[in-house]
């Protein structure tokens, strides 16, 4: 159970003078192609500096996405549409209750440890999960953030949040998925981030017994991620809904979930 990753040093603050970081949230799920070129141009324009880096709470209809290590053999039932995407990783399910964080932060200014920022992700969804007493824990040999369940049987584990990224010109895309009260029964469309052995599902706050609402959660995220990457503040929508998908810029890199 020991993790090589739980001896980094966890936070990537901006450095002195920075402008804080914008924290949206979308009240409405937010359809994944128009989510994911907004959040583009956005990356785009904060890598040529004219904007500043946000954090983006949304949630999607349901949906399957394909990072860039999937397989075709991992879509077992494609109940809802599947989509290519140039994030790290597997096959993933997103849906009507899971928060997703699409974090987009800057670094070339806060740091270039693609590895430390990973682990940062990380601690931030597993300092979240603390606020509703869940112990969630990474796993060397497995990705996501995990919780025991004994009560299902000796090594049972489930997978509570993912995590995959993208870094474009040393901007980050993409983020996290922390399951709140999504439908369970929809992962099993896919074989969720290669992991298919039956000791290790899929699990939620409201499968775990916890009554959290997703505003519960959001005000835990804030409040924790702070400390990892800096201060932050309320941001508006306005032209990023909107935005126009750019060109994929052929210096990134993705990551895989986690």
């Amino acid at each position: 159970m020991v993790n090589a990753r739980d001896a980094l040093t966890f936070g990537l603050p901006a450095p002195p003078g920075a402008a804080s970081v914008g924290w949206q949230i979308s009240s409405r799920p937010v359809p994944y192609e128009s989510a994911v070129a907004a959040m583009e141009a956005r990356v785009e324009a904060i890598a040529g500096g004219r904007e500043e880096e946000l954090v983006w709470l949304l949630e999607h209809p349901p949906l399957y996405t394909a990072g860039t290590s999937a397989a075709p053999e991992q879509l077992l039932d494609a109940r809802f549409p599947v989509f290519e995407t140039g994030r790290g990783g597997q096959m993933t399910y997103h849906g009507p209750g899971q928060r997703i964080a699409y974090v987009m932060l800057d670094l070339k200014r806060r740091g270039p440890d693609v590895r430390r920022f990973v682990a940062s992700l990380e601690e931030w969804i597993i300092r979240s999960l603390a606020a509703f007493n869940v112990r969630g824990e990474r796993r060397e040999d497995r990705i996501g953030v995990w919780v025991r369940r004994p009560d299902k049987g000796d090594g049972y584990e489930d997978k509570i949040a993912a995590l995959g990224i993208r870094v474009s010109r040393w901007v980050t895309l993409h983020g996290i998925a922390i399951n709140v009260e999504p439908e369970l029964a929809h992962f099993s469309g896919i074989v969720p981030c290669g992991v298919s052995e039956r000791k290790y599902g899929v699990t939620s706050l409201a499968d775990l017994g916890i009554t959290a609402t997703m505003t519960d959660l959001d005000i835990a995220l804030r409040r924790e991620f702070e400390p990892l990457f800096g201060p932050t503040r309320d941001y508006t929508v306005g032209r990023q809904a909107n935005a126009t998908p750019p060109t994929r810029e052929p210096s990134s890199a993705s990551v895989p979930s986690r």
